[in-house]
């Protein structure tokens, strides 16, 4: 079957859809991006993932072309084409197509901004790696400042997957001054002593909307929180650690740099987090 896509005001078969090679999203990497989960045919915590959306558009002061009503009523049409039970919606917004490559951005008021949504099928509930947990390496954190901008400049986490992968793992965290920032594509924790610790919100990092949510319901379940940087070796020395993201929810982490966490099996705080976030998200879907 033939996905249905959105591009720039039209829902066109998959095989249809194009850009304009001007488009600064193509060329600069000039855009933003969302990953919104789908459970039940029903979005996850899009209130939060629009939210950030639109500072991340303030931010890097881009418009809009739509409004966030029309993005809602967009991210449900999409589901519905495409049949969608479970998996995502990806959406993008761009700066737009200018008639030539330049650095100056276009007026926003002769080109509009570009905007892609498609959708993916992806078991969210039923994960083997959810059960079993990931392997993780350390990589040198090399990306731009503004990581708290959500944007497509992804070559460089492309780039630490990669190491991953070739390592035989899953994941790989990032490390800036001797600290974890965060996943390739997620936010970083460990627990010790019952006490979750976690990177602390600035530009280091991603804000990520998965990771509000998890700590808000772990202070909710009397979870203790620490909000600081921690070493790879203090990782390793953790009674558990796992990782938080829009499609991943809350997932193990049982070994990073070829040292396993604990007894190498997925923690409990880690697995009833996973239990919560699930449970209260499918009460707020939409």
């Amino acid at each position: 079957m033939t996905r249905t896509v959105y591009v720039n005001g039209e829902y066109l078969p998959e095989t249809e859809a194009k850009v304009s090679i001007f488009d600064r999203g193509f060329l600069m990497a000039d855009a933003v991006y969302e990953v919104t989960s789908v459970i039940g045919g029903k979005l996850i915590d899009f209130a939060g993932h629009t939210a950030r959306l639109e500072r991340s558009l303030s931010e890097l002061e881009m418009a809009s072309p739509v409004t966030m009503d029309e993005l809602l009523a967009i991210h449900r049409e999409l589901i519905v084409k495409n049949n969608i039970d479970e998996g995502g919606v990806y959406l993008q917004i761009t700066r737009g197509a200018g008639s030539d490559r330049d650095f100056v951005w276009p007026d926003p008021e002769e080109v509009p901004g570009g905007i892609v949504l498609f959708t993916f099928a992806k078991p969210l509930l039923n994960s083997k790696t959810m059960d079993e947990g990931i392997k993780v390496i350390s990589v040198e954190d090399l990306r731009w400042g503004r990581r708290d901008i959500k944007t497509t400049q992804l070559l460089y986490p492309s780039f630490a997957k990669m190491q991953a992968k070739r390592a035989g793992c899953s994941d790989a965290w990032l490390v800036e001054d001797g600290f974890v920032t965060e996943g390739y594509a997620n936010n970083a924790y460990i627990v010790k002593d019952g006490t979750i610790i976690t990177r602390q919100l600035s530009s280091d990092i991603l804000h990520g909307i998965t990771r509000a949510a998890i700590l808000r319901f772990a202070e909710e379940a009397q979870i203790k929180v620490e909000e600081r940087p921690f070493t790879i070796a203090e990782a390793q020395e953790a009674d558990e650690a796992f990782v938080t993201s829009a499609t991943g929810f809350s997932q193990p982490v049982i070994e990073i740099d070829g040292e396993m966490i604990a007894d190498g099996t997925p923690g409990p705080i880690a697995k009833r987090l996973r239990e919560i976030y699930v449970e209260e998200m499918l009460k707020t879907a939409i």
